[in-house]
């Protein structure tokens, strides 16, 4: 059985918020996915995480382009990092691209479907929406305290 993530992220993903404003906005995101009509509610996940841990589109990822040279990054590159990265997330986003021998940002990677990486996400699961309005995203991080983004996985 296959599961679509609907997570939202700070813009900064340094950024962490306090408990209280995580919980604001955690349940105005649950109103706004109330999953299936008479189904109950979605689960969903709060997490603070300890390093910068990557918040990838899952099987959504069509390709990933390089904001230096313009070419198209090998997804399989990018699977060997974030196995690399596994369980103790990343230390900094730096990066040598492999296709020109750009040095530069993975938040700054081109990704067909989003990704982002975060220290704070709050993931809903099998939401039954696509995807968050801006009005909606802009009401999340007005209840977060900082601005946020959305990433959608298939998994």
């Amino acid at each position: 059985m296959s599961d679509d993530v609907l997570s939202v992220i700070p813009t900064d993903s340094y950024w962490q918020p306090e408990p209280a404003a995580a919980q604001r906005a955690a349940s105005l995101v649950e109103h706004l996915a109330p999953g299936l009509p008479g189904g109950g509610g979605v689960e969903t996940d709060v997490t603070w995480h300890d390093a910068l841990t990557v918040v990838d589109c899952g099987q959504n990822l069509e390709k990933i382009g390089c904001p230096r040279c313009g070419a198209t990054i090998d997804t399989a590159w990018w699977a060997d990092l974030l196995e690399a990265h596994c369980g103790d997330g990343f230390a900094t986003l730096a990066v040598v691209l492999p296709c020109c021998g750009a040095a530069t940002s993975l938040d700054t990677l081109e990704y067909d479907w989003p990704c982002g990486f975060a220290r704070f996400e709050i993931a809903v699961w099998n939401p039954e929406r696509v995807w968050f309005s801006d009005e909606e995203l802009t009401a999340i991080g007005n209840a977060l305290g900082h601005p946020v983004r959305q990433v959608r996985a298939h998994i």
